[in-house]
């Protein structure tokens, strides 16, 4: 049954309008952000497939994109799409730091960085400039690299911190 022939109560896009986001399961909204199903599957079938094949919403949103190009009703326009989300989505989280937290333990900035890192698929060596009251200026990737090696060169790091006017750094690599 397609979801246009469903109770209105019960449609993703009237629900979310009339209830709000935080009242509907991560299948719906990913119905939602999907927009339309498959020949044969509506929008809440596919999004439910995608969650059981995956595992979770974070399986999905790390799948690879051959896992999820193979997947029916999700080709390669669904991946770019999905893959521009989540950059939009980083990207938002990122403008609520730009003087953002202070890193003023080990265990925070632990914290800071496996929130950005944990799931790079590659060696990312990365930079955190600071003000001198540890406010984060900047979470900067400088060098990507392979799956076990990054090459850096210290003079681009120097020369980053000396544009940002950074009092304090710390460097570091996923791996």
């Amino acid at each position: 049954m397609a979801i246009r022939d469903w109770p209105k109560n019960e449609r993703p896009r009237e629900k979310l309008l009339e209830y709000g986001a935080d009242t509907m399961s991560e299948a719906e909204l990913l119905a939602c952000w999907l927009g339309s199903g498959s020949r044969g599957s509506s929008a809440i079938d596919l999004a439910r497939s995608l969650l059981t094949r995956f595992n979770s919403l974070r399986g999905l949103f790390h799948a690879s994109r051959e896992s999820l190009c193979e997947q029916p009703g999700f080709g390669p326009a669904r991946y770019v799409q999905i893959q521009a989300w989540l950059e939009l989505s980083r990207r938002y989280l990122a403008e609520t730091l730009p003087r953002g937290p202070e890193l003023t333990s080990p265990g925070a900035t632990s914290r800071f960085l496996q929130a950005r890192l944990r799931d790079l698929d590659h060696e990312l060596f990365c930079a955190l400039f600071l003000d001198n009251r540890h406010r984060v200026i900047r979470f900067q990737p400088l060098f990507r690299g392979t799956i076990d090696g990054a090459s850096v060169h210290p003079r681009e790091v120097v020369k980053k911190a000396l544009e940002l006017n950074a009092d304090e750094m710390i460097l570091a690599h996923n791996h």
